[in-house]
């Protein structure tokens, strides 16, 4: 079988490092939404069954079949939107679901359409570059933030990450991974009472469609998860190299969602976080091979959703400085890529520099996160800078 003989030690400590980063760093966020929206510890353990299933099975089977590296995750501003929403009260569960639905519709309708990546199309690689860039630093800004509450945590991590690269580098991140995780036994920081041995079942929410819910919910769950998770999902797609079909990928995720809405998936979308990690050279020195990396990474992701609580346990017994520290060490050489490709060009480099700004700076306006407004600042300033000037060339 292909798969194995192209699996490497070094991929399949990618595909686990993407989901800690991407599974511990908003699994809180998903708990606030469903509690917010009334779920019991029952429902809450099916969203986890329904996420960890949808996202497994749209990164793994897609990166089989294409040989490319695919990316799934679940929408964490979403999640936030959901958990706003929740706390304002006047949503029922069972209205979600229905807007969980109506949001899964309109990404199939997006996605069918290739609407949205004509829109990408026509963004300069430098821009999308400066935007990756920009959602990728603000974990390499946290981690060593992390340093502040566990400088002996971070600071040998960092060694052993800087030691990794001189001497092996392909095995930079693992070695980093393996030391985190020794210093955290020896300091007795793993929370072995969040560990459980639960199982997961699906329980069917029946929706229930009101124009509230599709227009309170809905809508700002559609838009934020376009904006702030396929927009600079495609971006790393992009700066890694590769060329996938979007509007496919796009549209089997509105679909997946559609399906197994009722079960607590609120929305799958194109991964960034995750995706620089698996498509970045310490996945695999071969760019050919790192779709093993995605798969890894969609397989523990299925077991996440088989095994509910037990494995969400694993997980969340980790420090978050551990968590922090594995991303932004991961994500290092995805930055740098990143910025080199946003800056390199004269004609395009003031622009980037605002797009990278703008985007690692986090705001956040009308709901929509600072990934959709740094390629809005970003357009603009190209658009102000550039616009007639071939006209006006003699």
């Amino acid at each position: 079988m292909s798969f194995v003989r192209d699996l490497s030690l070094s991929s399949a400590t990618a595909g686990a490092v993407a989901v800690l980063v991407g599974f511990t760093s908003s699994v809180a966020i998903v708990f606030q939404a469903a509690q917010a929206l009334g779920a019991t510890p029952e429902i809450i353990t099916s969203w986890m069954w329904a996420l960890g299933l949808g996202m497994g099975l749209c990164s793994a089977i897609p990166s089989v079949l294409l040989r490319k590296p695919v990316m799934v995750a679940w929408s964490t501003p979403g999640a936030a939107v959901l958990a706003s929403a929740g706390l304002a009260g006047g949503f029922t569960l069972a209205q979600a679901v229905g807007a969980f639905m109506v949001c899964a519709l309109l990404i199939v309708l997006v996605g069918a359409n290739g609407w949205f990546e004509r829109v990408m199309n026509r963004i300069p690689m430098a821009l999308a570059s400066a935007l990756l860039a920009g959602v990728l630093a603000r974990f390499g800004v946290q981690a060593f933030g992390a340093a502040q509450s566990a400088w002996v945590l971070v600071t040998l991590m960092l060694l052993v990450y800087l030691i990794g690269r001189r001497v092996a580098p392909r095995y930079a991140v693992p070695l980093t991974l393996l030391a985190g995780v020794a210093v955290v036994l020896a300091q007795g920081q793993f929370r072995a009472h969040a560990l459980t041995l639960d199982w997961a079942r699906p329980v069917f929410t029946a929706p229930e469609f009101t124009l509230a819910a599709a227009v309170g919910l809905a809508l700002p769950l559609f838009v934020v998860t376009m904006a702030s998770q396929n927009l600079p999902g495609v971006a790393a797609i992009r700066a890694a190299g590769y060329d996938l079909p979007v509007s496919r990928l796009i549209t089997l995720t509105g679909l997946v969602t559609l399906v197994l809405a009722p079960f607590g998936a609120f929305a799958l979308n194109l991964s960034a976080i995750t995706a620089a990690i698996c498509m970045g050279e310490e996945a695999h020195p071969d760019k050919n091979k790192r779709y093993t990396a995605a798969v890894v990474c969609g397989l523990i992701y299925i077991a996440i959703g088989l095994v509910g609580a037990a494995v969400t346990g694993v997980l969340l017994a980790f420090p978050t400085e551990l968590v922090l520290a594995i991303a932004g060490l991961a994500l290092l050489g995805s930055i740098g890529g990143g910025l080199y490709t946003a800056l390199k060009d004269d004609a395009h480099r003031e622009a980037a520099l605002i797009t990278f700004l703008v985007t690692l700076s986090g705001v956040v306006l009308g709901g929509i996160g600072s990934a959709f407004w740094g390629v809005v600042a970003g357009a603009l300033a190209l658009l102000v800078q550039q616009y007639g000037s071939r006209k006006n060339t003699p």
